[in-house]
């Protein structure tokens, strides 16, 4: 902290200002302090953003936004003055260093027990800022506070103000700009919708830096936009990475905002503990707290009004920390009393600092944790399932052939759950045939997912199917897992789930052309193709088709045969895989013939949009419809 200079106030509203805390591209942030002895801090906007209308109305609604989330995770807002020549907002100050300092400058690399704290801490935060129609944008090592008693994200929502008039052009001070290149997500690099998806990346990277002392993707020192791209195109960089960090971390770095689990997700996953930090970083916590009081106890700045001695409200993050300037004997009994209460909590946190792991408890909740079982005794929380985050969503691959000519493929769908529970919904398609079933979640680590004992749900032909052996998946990427099952192996891709997995270039109804060469009456020769929007497991694609009935000599006879039959969708990856038609008894003739499982895909000729249909069975020429 800086003194005040002859430029400053000395005070912004009814909080008297202490020092300067930093400038940055917004405005200048001070300590103060307010009449009740609270210590804040002080943001006061720059005159030239002030002068800007658009900017004044963006951040008054950024404050009231701020205000509703309501200090949890984060520094509460204590007051501000959006209308004031100089736009301030006071936030509760945050008696902690930020975890850039912590990690890059005084404790290095965290252990893997703080780091599974820190997220909690942080995914919790974020999950109350999502659910305050917030996106913070920023999420980076130096706006992440250390506390006692958790993380606290800090200049949340108020980059977005900047950035609105950064996109009209007008803004030119230095530093102003909307996320830090090394911490990035790919939505922001590209310029793309940013939604609370972005701050899960950025947690991801933040994570990955308090675990190695490295930002993944590299920093600006090597250039910024080869920093950028490496966060678009390239995969992180985890040299040193903990392999029980490395689920979570690379779930939340998965390029594909969809792939990546919510705040929420992870809330519901991790536990929590107390303390959560090493005692040495406990410790700095202390000397951090007892150097802000004696720079309150300074004399203040002439001119300055008296500093009340009235204490600062209970709960506070430190004790002690916003004790009121006073003469001598008080100040010093404030200090005695910290450090006693630091020293307190240093020595508690080295007899019984709890140590949590993601996924969390492997042992049926017997006691035992995955750490080889020391205690999880101070958990104040328990994890919703066993599935790392990194493990949810759908995984498709190919069993038989190749990924542009499948012969057999398989999708499994994962959820989370307990042990035991049937949470991961298997989808296997063959030439011939279509299986849908239930598997039960056996063990999960942080690299592999075990399944079990499995039931069937549906069977296209009835009662073809016979339940799915174990299955184990290993983490390649957060993309890439391998499946294996018995002495199948094979790579299953990371693809969409939910109840609209249909992209949209197939949705709609689609004709085949007649061919007038070999189709007498081209006009009685009709076949359709209607593909709706739906989950995987539904009959989301029907196949219309209608052609003159032909006597044995090949002659045409006046009466048409009409076929109708639909196909239950079993994989929507690169290509839509669908299973054995099943016919519609209202629209069915003797002489129709089924066909069985295809594979979809869109193709294009002289620009002209064409769906084609491969069976599943053998090689061959495909079917091709167009938009009808």
């Amino acid at each position: 902290m800086e003194s005040l200079n002859a430029e400053d106030p000395v005070s912004v509203g009814p909080f008297r200002l202490i020092g300067r805390l930093g400038v940055g591209g917004m405005g200048r942030v001070f300590l103060a302090r307010s009449a009740g002895g609270r210590t804040v801090a002080v943001k006061v906007v720059h005159a030239e953003l002030a002068a800007q209308d658009e900017f004044r109305r963006r951040f008054a609604r950024e404050v009231a936004a701020l205000e509703r989330v309501g200090g949890t995770g984060t520094a509460p807002v204590l007051g501000s003055d959006t209308t004031a020549d100089a736009p301030w907002v006071a936030i509760g100050y945050v008696p902690g260093p930020s975890l850039r300092t912590v990690v890059g400058d005084e404790f290095g690399p965290l252990p893997p027990a703080t780091v599974r704290a820190l997220a909690s801490g942080l995914a919790r935060a974020l999950d109350h800022i999502h659910a305050a129609g917030l996106v913070h944008r920023d999420l980076k090592p130096s706006n992440v506070l250390l506390t006692v008693d958790g993380p606290r994200i800090i200049d949340f929502g108020i980059a977005r103000a900047v950035d609105a008039v950064a996109d009209g052009g007008n803004l030119t001070t230095t530093g102003a700009v909307v996320g830090s290149p090394g911490f990035m997500s790919p939505e922001q690099v590209r310029g793309d919708h940013v939604g609370p998806a972005s701050d899960v990346f950025c947690l991801g990277s933040v994570l990955a830096y308090a675990a190695t002392g490295r930002a993944p993707f590299g920093t600006a020192d090597s250039g910024v936009h080869a920093t950028m791209f490496r966060i678009a195109h390239d995969e992180p960089d985890l040299t040193d990475l903990p392999p029980e960090l490395s689920g979570l971390i690379r779930a939340c770095l998965a390029k594909d905002p969809a792939a990546r689990p919510t705040a929420t997700e992870i809330v519901e996953t991790l536990p929590v503990a107390d303390p959560w930090l090493p005692a040495d970083v406990l410790a700095r916590l202390g000397r951090h707290a007892a150097q802000l009081l004696e720079a309150e106890g300074a004399a203040p700045a002439a001119g300055a009004p008296a500093a009340s001695d009235t204490p600062p409200p209970a709960g506070g993050a430190v004790p002690g920390a916003g004790t009121a300037a006073a003469p001598a004997p008080p100040r010093r009994r404030g200090r005695t009393a910290l450090l006693a209460a630091a020293t307190a909590l240093v020595v508690a946190a080295a007899a019984t600092v709890a140590y949590v792991y993601w996924p969390g408890r492997t042992d049926g909740g017997s006691g035992g944790t995955a750490d080889g079982g020391r205690k999880n005794g101070t958990a104040t929380g328990r994890p919703a399932g066993i599935v790392p985050a990194a493990f949810l969503g759908a995984w498709e691959g190919v069993l038989k052939g190749t990924a542009n000519a499948p012969y057999e493929t398989s999708r499994i769908e994962i959820t989370q759950g307990p042990r035991g529970a049937k949470a991961a919904v298997y989808t296997h398609v063959t030439g011939e045939l279509l299986c849908i079933g239930r598997a039960t979640l056996i063990s999960a680590t942080d690299s592999e997912l075990v399944l079990g004992d499995a039931e069937v749900t549906e069977s296209v032909p009835a009662q073809r199917c016979t339940p799915a052996a174990r299955q184990t998946l290993r983490l390649r990427s957060t993309d890439v897992v391998e499946w294996g099952s018995g002495v199948a192996r094979s790579t299953f891709q990371r693809v969409k789930a939910g109840p609209d997995v249909v992209p949209a270039a197939y949705v709609g109804t689609w004709k085949q052309a007649p061919d007038t060469v070999t189709q007498p009456e081209p006009d009685r020769w009709s076949y359709r193709v209607t593909i709706t929007q739906g989950p995987v497991g539904a009959p989301l694609v029907r196949f219309e088709q209608s052609y003159p009935r032909m006597d044995d000599q090949g002659n045409l006879l006046a009466e048409d045969i009409d076929c109708a039959a639909t196909a239950v969708v079993g994989g929507a990856g690169s290509l839509l895989v669908i299973g054995p038609e099943t016919r519609d008894p209202a629209s069915w003739d003797p002489d129709c013939a089924e066909n069985g499982s295809s594979n979809l895909r869109i193709a294009h000729w002289k620009g002209q949009e064409r769906l084609q249909v491969y069976g599943m069975t053998a090689d061959g020429e495909p079917a091709e419809f167009v938009r009808d």
